[in-house]
């Protein structure tokens, strides 16, 4: 690909759906994936080991897509932006925005794959609002194809780090596209980056979106990554779907269902944290961390 896109660590995109030696014991668990059929991305299947490591279920987590920083004590298990680091000894997660273009980002898809960004029928960006992001095209194979192989060495790199899995955010634009995308363009792309995932060696995370939790298992999702499951009530579709492997995260002030009802409800299956609604790092005024 010509050059490389911009990535900034950024606060939450809430979703409006339906419905290991070396870690440590404890920590992981190893599992076998059977990696099925998937587009091409430009990348060899196979060619890794598809063992891939999951987040035991109720480990103690922290979201810090926002800006990494030293996990509190019994924090098992963290999510970065996939140009951060991983931190030492624990169970990373890579966020990567394989759906949407990042803040900062769009000049470099305009400079370099015009072609692959959304557009409406008179021909402008379709754009999410509420983040300023334009939507990435999965309408046709030959675009997921294109696609692929960007988000894919996104993903590449993710593992070269360190990480242990990847989460691909906004897997819902389909919801935000009028009408130009549906949700099968939108698992087609996800089958892919989960066969690449898989094929260096990462777990892949479900993130958000009940509306195709039905999937899961065709698309290759190993856990999820959850933003206020507790406030829609789909916690509980969400630990059925992936036996309790759900990496969980409530926002402060957001919803009418308090962080103490939600751990009382799930604190004791899944992995569950309160968080400011900007996932500042530790130290920054507005900074908000609590477990269950």
């Amino acid at each position: 690909m010509a050059g490389r896109a911009p990535s900034l660590p950024l606060h939450r995109r809430r979703v409006a759906t339906g419905l290991a030696s070396v870690l440590g014991a404890g920590v992981l668990m190893g599992c076998t994936v059977a990696s099925g059929a998937a587009e091409d991305t430009g990348h060899e299947p196979g060619k890794r080991a598809a063992d891939v490591l999951l987040p035991t279920a109720g480990t103690g987590f922290d979201y810090q897509i926002g800006g990494g920083y030293t996990p509190r004590d019994g924090v098992r298990a963290v999510s970065r932006d996939r140009e951060d680091e991983p931190a030492d000894g624990l169970y990373n997660v890579c966020y990567v925005n394989a759906f949407q273009t990042q803040p900062g980002a769009l000049e470099w898809w305009q400079d370099t794959h015009p072609d692959l960004l959304l557009r409406d029928g008179e021909g402008e960006l379709v754009i999410d609002e509420g983040w300023d992001e334009v939507l990435l095209d999965t309408s046709t194979a030959a675009k997921r194809t294109s696609l692929g192989k960007i988000v894919g060495e996104w993903i590449d790199g993710c593992e070269e780090s360190g990480f242990q899995a990847v989460e691909p955010d906004n897997l819902d634009s389909f919801e935000r596209s009028k009408g130009r995308l549906t949700a099968d363009h939108n698992a087609a792309f996800a089958t892919a980056l989960a066969e690449r995932a898989h094929s260096d060696g990462l777990a892949i995370g479900q993130k958000n979106t009940t509306d195709l939790l039905d999937r899961h298992g065709s698309i290759g999702f190993d856990f999820a990554v959850t933003e206020e499951c507790a406030q829609f009530d789909e916690c509980g579709a969400y630990a059925e779907a992936y036996e309790d492997r759900v990496l969980a995260v409530e926002y402060e002030g957001e919803g009418d269902v308090s962080f103490d009802e939600a751990c009382s409800a799930w604190g004791d299956r899944i992995s569950l944290v309160l968080r400011d609604l900007d996932v500042l790092p530790a130290g920054e005024k507005g900074y908000v961390y609590r477990s269950c």
